[in-house]
């Protein structure tokens, strides 16, 4: 057999890593991956990064490990810093094609066939998947109705420009992708992968949608608050401030920038006040105004909030580890 004809008869391969931090939901997402529909001629294998400064989900990874189809790799990679373990993932995958979901998360039977199908039909170098978010009885009525939290990619001008990490698929051989890391300095603030997404596609990236490939997220109740989603906006928009600045070409021309965000929040505010009767409405045109503060924020060269690290979870109990 020729080597053109043995490339063709290899199987590909599919890391699908899942980063993890003290978190015990993280037995439902391996036990979704068990369940997946394996599209054909592939071969997939879990990677788990933990990222807690003792080893606390070696044991319940390999007491899952057992139950699953496929192969699964646990990596101890310390301490407290998502990116670290966003690389560890990156760095111990050696597939075709590797996959991130968050340890919170459970996926659909069809998540991974459906990355697939985009993948091969694009030609994409990253594939995002929509990420449905479920409330429990606890959350405002407004934040249900509204749902405030589920994640879904953001086109401008007919294109991805950036992404997400918690349903995503990369070619790993691709330029944008081979030799791409996450920035440690973002690992405890969020938006590092909003900066990988986006100097991905600025290297000349394709970013794809896959609109059925569905993963599902609970919404815990310390999440299910404005002042959660309030901050969460504000750090979203400080990063995509700092972005704009990193492709300014000089120190002056940030300022028509700061205009117009600072005239987005303006607007936004006013329309939350004239909506104060419509806590959905008015809420979403709040959010947003913050969003645009944060994005001034950036402009201005304010360094993120930390949003992870300060105060983390409690342990797993010795006999959900």
């Amino acid at each position: 057999m020729n080597k053109q004809n043995e490339a063709a008869t290899k199987p590909t391969r599919i890391d699908v890593c899942v980063c993890t931090y003290r978190r015990p939901e993280l037995e439902e997402t391996l036990l979704s991956l068990g369940a997946l529909t394996i599209p054909p001629h592939t071969t997939v294998r879990v990677i788990v990064a933990d990222n807690d400064a003792e080893p606390s989900a070696r044991d319940l990874v390999y007491a899952i490990a057992a139950k699953l189809p496929f192969s699964v790799v646990y990596v101890h990679c310390p301490a407290s810093n998502i990116s670290i373990a966003r690389n560890a993932c990156l760095e111990n995958s050696s597939g075709d094609f590797l996959a991130f979901i968050d340890d919170d998360e459970t996926v659909s039977k069809e998540w991974l066939s459906e990355l697939m199908n985009v993948a091969l039909a694009t030609g994409a170098d990253a594939v995002l998947g929509p990420v449905e978010a479920t409330y429990g009885n606890g959350a405002p009525g407004w934040m249900a109705r509204g749902d405030f939290h589920s994640t879904l990619p953001v086109w401008v001008k007919g294109e991805i420009r950036t992404g997400y990490s918690c349903n995503v698929l990369l070619r790993r051989a691709a330029k944008p992708v081979a030799g791409r890391r996450f920035n440690l300095a973002l690992g405890k603030t969020g938006g590092e992968d909003t900066e990988y997404f986006t100097h991905l596609h600025q290297a000349g990236g394709r970013i794809a949608f896959a609109p059925k490939a569905w993963v599902y997220e609970p919404v815990p109740a310390k999440r299910a608050q404005f002042s959660w989603l309030m901050k969460r906006k504000f750090r979203s928009g400080q990063t995509h401030g700092r972005l704009i600045v990193e492709r300014q070409t000089s120190a002056g021309s940030a300022l028509p920038q700061i205009g117009l965000a600072s005239a987005k929040a303006a607007y936004c505010f006013a329309a939350a006040a004239g909506l104060a009767i419509l806590p959905e409405r008015r809420n979403r045109f709040a959010l947003r105004g913050v969003m645009h503060i944060g994005v001034v924020s950036g402009l201005l060269g304010v360094r993120e909030i930390k949003q992870y690290g300060d105060h983390e979870p409690a342990r797993r109990s010795s006999n959900a580890a």
